[in-house]
Order: structure tokens, then sequence, then C-alpha cells
């Protein structure tokens, strides 16, 4: 594995800024991302204690996740708070408190769903959407009522009112949230605007809600309030959206206007959101070109802020080097490593837990849920001192034990670190010549190398503290009975099924045919792959029922070998969770154009030889595919935990963690074992 890179000597990101009125004291930003951790609509003691632990860690300015700006905008999310109304005033001047405590600042980001919510998201409050027009979000698709001039005035007050507010509460400015497809957006881009009034019509005439929306904030809390715009200044959709040019003359506009101090510059929307939050595989500093000509345009009329796929102070400095922003966001890194920017400037670079842009907190949005951490689960739990960020509370000496752990993923990996910080005595055993576990069939795809980051920073924390690791060595009964240990921690993982059993055929345990020698399981078919991309042969026929990224990869490197593919689900698209991670958005276009062959909604009804007979998932229709070489399962795992069970370890104490437990997704692995860790 690769070691760290060498830091470059950083100048610029320890510069403080005056915006507006408001001084930071370093250029390091976190912008706002949805954490959803609200109750009763409000921002919660959870998100001060979230937001608390950054400012601890060092990050010069924080702005906080959407807040609702009128009366109809709570919605969207289950968990969305309200900025509009005062009962928010106590929480705020909390917030404010517990920022300023460590010499951080903070704004208020305020937004309107429009379109993208659900008009009876909450119980008590249903209500017809509003939007600039008639044209319906591409996932919720309900038809809004389209908002008159009154409706705009009364959203202006909105906005004006919940400013007031964030003023009152000695919060340090406020962001009006006009890109990613959200209502300001939507009056921005030609994808929802198609009016024909003065909100309409022309690039400068889009741009007028928002100048009125400014002016009306500006009459309410005066000049000395730090005010911003968040712009998505190219939505990736061609004509259809705002484009390159017309992005760049909405920043003219408005920071020609005088109400901005700063201009916060993203990409994307609804329907390109991987470029609004890109995953694991987009370039680093995606949109430093955007930050550039913004700054140009700019000029010193207003501060830029910048966000995209930035992950380390060294990319932040290049950017501010190369005048391409004022400020850097380093928002879902610092989201995995709350003391990103006290580690770096203390040259403790090797400790930070790195964000690798698997995407899970994106995907629990999607779901809903409040949003986690993959590579470290201690993100939003920081209301009580068990999950502390920092060194965890070590045992006394009397407590201390030799623990051996079996298994070298992530689980054994992640409780041995955590554990021997404590001050356990720890060895991992891991029966193959590399740790990962099966995070290792992820790290090897092209664009993927990133799943090593969470490998190296999880063995950094193991050889800090002293944790052996011994690979090549496959502990059975008879070998841990000789060694002498007080704990025995059983990490050893899960393998793929390839029988092909489905909850889609109750009362069947498997496929018949599915023990030919022409059907693999997803991560042996891997393997034989890489190593020879002809080796399963020319045509394949994929089941795919994890709706992960790891199949539609294999599928991808198969299309580009000349080899034809089916790939056979019953769900109703291919993908379900990388869509949510956002992985699909990419690789989706990629795989048609290459040809694959999609089957929705069908199951393998059979396997007989080299033909392979497909049944509707409604019992109704089947279908044949002729003349196949192979077939992959990419369905479901099971756990490997015989050793765990075994009767000649009865006298041993023993637990038995991660997928060796219950096959899961990583983020709950990794809890599993840091809890285990925090409590042995």
């Amino acid at each position: 594995m690769s070691n760290l890179s060498k830091p470059t000597a950083l100048q610029r990101v320890w510069e403080p800024l005056t915006i507006g009125n408001t001084q930071v004291k370093n250029r390091i930003l976190m912008t706002a991302m949805g954490v959803f951790y609200g109750e009763d609509n409000l921002l919660s003691d959870r998100h001060i204690n979230y937001y608390e632990e950054r400012a601890r860690g060092g990050v010069g300015l924080i702005i906080t996740e959407q807040q609702a700006g009128h009366k109809l905008s709570k919605g969207s999310f289950y968990d969305g708070c309200t900025a509009w109304e005062e009962r928010v005033i106590p929480q705020y001047a909390k917030l404010a408190d517990a920022v300023h405590n460590h010499e951080g600042r903070i704004f208020a980001q305020l937004f309107a769903a429009g379109v993208h919510d659900k008009g009876n998201m909450i119980f008590d409050e249903w209500h017809p959407l509003w939007g600039v027009s008639d044209i319906p979000s591409i996932f919720h698709k309900e038809v809004p009522h389209i908002v008159d001039k009154s409706d705009i005035k009364d959203l202006q007050r909105g906005f004006a009112k919940s400013a007031k507010n964030v003023k009152i509460a000695g919060l340090d400015g406020a962001e009006l949230h006009a890109a990613h497809s959200y209502m300001l957006g939507q009056f921005l881009s030609p994808t929802y605007n198609n009016r024909k009034d003065e909100y309409g019509g022309t690039n400068a005439k889009r741009c007028r809600f928002i100048l009125e929306t400014a002016e009306t904030i500006r009459e309410t809390v005066g000049s000395d309030f730090t005010l911003g715009v968040r712009l998505s200044v190219e939505e990736h959709l061609g004509s259809a959206g705002t484009t390159a040019e017309q992005g760049e003359e909405q920043v003219e506009i408005f920071s020609r206007s005088g109400f901005f101090d700063f201009i916060n510059i993203s990409a994307g929307g609804y329907h390109t959101f991987a470029a609004a939050v890109p995953p694991m595989g987009s370039p680093s500093k995606i949109n430093l070109p955007l930050g550039a000509v913004a700054k140009r345009v700019v000029g010193n009329k207003a501060k830029v802020f910048l966000a995209g796929r930035v992950t380390n102070l060294n990319e932040a400095e290049e950017i501010l080097t190369e005048n391409a922003a004022d400020m850097v966001a380093l928002t879902r890194a610092n989201f995995a490593d709350p003391h990103l920017v006290n580690k770096t400037k203390e040259g403790r670079e090797t400790e930070i837990r790195r964000c690798i842009g698997a995407n899970e907190c994106i995907s629990r949005i999607f779901d809903q849920r409040p949003a986690a951490c993959l590579v470290n689960p201690s993100t939003g739990r920081e209301r009580t001192s068990f999950w502390t960020h920092t060194k965890t509370e070590p045992i006394l000496n009397s407590n201390r034990k030799s623990i051996v752990v079996v298994g070298g993923g992530i689980g054994g990996l992640h409780f041995a670190a955590t554990a021997s910080e404590r001050g356990h005595k720890i060895k991992v055993y891991e029966k193959t010549s590399q740790i990962g576990g099966h995070i290792l069939n992820y790290a090897c795809l092209d664009g993927k190398e990133r799943w090593l980051h969470l490998i190296e920073d999880v063995q950094n924390r193991c050889l800090k503290n002293g944790v052996e690791i011994k690979c090549n060595v496959k502990l059975d009964e008879e070998k841990i009975l000789d060694i002498d240990l007080d704990t025995l921690i059983v990490a050893t993982g899960a393998k793929w099924r390839k029988d092909g059993r489905t909850p889609y055929r109750p009362g069947s345990e498997s496929i018949p045919g599915h023990n030919q020698n022409n059907v693999y399981d997803i991560e042996t078919a891997l393997s034989l792959i890489l190593k020879d991309k002809n080796s399963i042969g020319k045509s394949i026929v994929m089941v795919d029922e994890s709706g992960g990224y790891l199949a539609l990869a294999v599928a991808k490197i198969l299309l580009e070998n000349k080899t034809e593919v089916f790939m056979v689900t019953p769900e109703p698209r291919v993908g379900n969770e990388a869509y949510k991670t956002l992985e699909l958005m990419k690789i989706m276009p990629e795989l048609e154009s290459l040809g694959i062959n999609i089957y929705t909604e069908t199951n393998i009804e059979s396997i007989e030889k080299n033909n392979i007979l497909l049944r509707s998932i409604w019992g109704t229709k089947t279908n044949t595919i002729e003349n196949i070489d192979s077939v992959i399962f990419s369905t479901f795992r099971e756990s490997n935990n015989s050793l765990f069970y075994s009767k000649k370890l009865n006298d041993i104490d023993r637990k038995l963690i991660g997928d060796a437990m219950a096959p899961r997704r990583p983020a709950q692995v990794i809890y599993e074992a840091e809890k285990l860790g925090r409590n042995i």
C-alpha cells in the first residue's frame, strides 16, 4: 500500500479573511451539508455538538445544513429544520456560542425546496408545492402550484424574517441556497423556469427573484449583516440547464448588485447530482476552473468560496494559490474527520481519517435517514463522550487484556485499532497475504483506489498502538488453544453465494443448475477476470440483486473486452444502491454505450448447461438466453463463522463481529467494531 504523500508547504490556507463584517481565522470552509439531525423541525443539540466539534478541530467557517426560509419549505426531508419561526432563536444562540468558543464562525443556509419536496411530507402541514413553473421534480413528480407575485412577496418576507432570526441569535451571517435545483436555483435554471413575466425568459430576468429577496433581507437586517449566495454555475445539462456561460453572467450580476459579501461556487443539480456531490473516482478539485472564472468576474466586489471534491489542505492550498477561490470547502473531508485542519497544522497527517468519497452520507439521506460516515462512526454521535473523536479513555492496567483477532478485514482492523488505543494488547491474524478483506475487491477497480485509504488509515492506527498484524497465517482451533489470550475476536468475514437463493423465490433454496462449473460468485469471477479477461468466456449472464457498484464494474470490464453481457435483476432497475451513492449516474451511460443487455423485474428460473431460462417476477413471462459461457451471481453473502461456534473453543471468551456476525454495509461493520473496541 502507498504511503501518504508528503505535504507541501502550506501558507495561504492559514491566512485570515474578512467576509463582509465577519473575520475568519483561516481559509477552510465547511459548506452546507444535509445531515438531518433535526428534532421537531428544529436544529437540535446533536447538530450543535456536531458543528462544535468541527470548530474545535480548526475549521474557519461552517455553514449549517439548509434551514427553511419559508413556512412551506421544511419538507423535502422528514427532519428538515425551520429558520423562519422565532422558536429557532434559542437553538441558534446555543450554536453560535458553541462555535465561537473555538474561534470559529458560522452562517445559516436559508432555502426553499420548491418542487423537490412532497406536499404531504409533514403530517400536519399538507400543502400544494410551490414551483417557479409547472415542471415537477424528477424524483417526487408532484405538479406544483405556480407561484404568483403575491406568493413571491410572501417567500421574500419569509427569507427576510429568517435572516432576522439568524442575526438576533448571534450567528455570523446567512447564505441563500440557489444551487442544486432547489427553489432559488429553480428560478435561475431553464430546466425549471419557463416563465414569460419579469422573472423568466432571459438569464438576467431569472436572477431577479434572488436580487429582490436579497434586497428585502438587507432592508430587514441592514448592511452590516454578512450575506452570500450559493450557485450551481454549471448544471451539466447543456442548453436545457444553466450553462457555464450563463453561470458566469449570474456571478457577475450578483456580485455587482452589492447585496452579497460572498458567492459560493458549486455545480450540478437534481438531474446531475454527481456533479454536486462527486463520488469516488471523480477528479480532485473538480470545480477549480469554475472558481477561477468566478474570481476573475467578481474581482474585489465579494469573496469567492469553492467546493467540489477537495480532500486535503494541500489541494486547498493549490486552489488558493491559483486564485480560484478565497475560501475552499472540505466538507465531506471534515465530516469524516472534524480535526483534519488541526492535525494537518500539527504535522499529524497520518492520523487523519480520510474521506474516500464512498457517499454513505448521501446514500442515507436518499433513504430519509440521518447522515452517517462510513470511515468514522463518531460523526454525528458527538453528544456522548463514548464516541469522542479524540483519544479514548484508557483502561486500568488491571483490566488490560491480551486479545487475538482472527481476520484482517475492516471489522477486525477497526476493532484492533480502537481497543489498542485504550491499552489492550492486540494481535491480528489474516489468512491471506493482504489485509483489507472484501474491500480489496472494490479497491482493485478503476477509479476506486481510494478504498485503500480506508485500509491504510486503520492500519496506521493499529501500528501506532503496537498492534501485531500477521498475514498468511490461518488459525484453527488447535492453534488458537496454543495461544495465551484473554479474548478471541472472530472477524472472519463473509463469502458471496453462487446458489442464486433469493427472497423473490420463496420456498426455493437455490437455482437448478447452480452447481455447474460455469457458474461463479461475483468475487471469484472478478479474480479470474483480472488475471485473464477471457477466462470465463465471451457471453455472460450476470444476476445482480446486491444493487451495488461491484456488479456494474465487473460488467464494464467484460464489455470493454468485447464480451456480451446480459444483466438480470428482480429489481425495477440495476444498481439501486449505486444510484444512492451517485455512482450509477457515471457508470450507467458507459454501460449503455458499451451495449449491455438488461432484464429488470426478472429472475433466473434455471441453468441448463449453456442455456438460461428467465421468468418475470410476476410469473407470467418467460425467456431463454442461449449459448451462454458463464453465469455470475452478485446476490447475497453468507457469514464465515464456524470458528466462533466451534465447541473446542467453549472455554475461551470470544466475540463475533462484522460480516461474520451478519453480512452488512462497511459503515455498519466499522460502527460495530469500534463500539466493541470502546467497550471491551
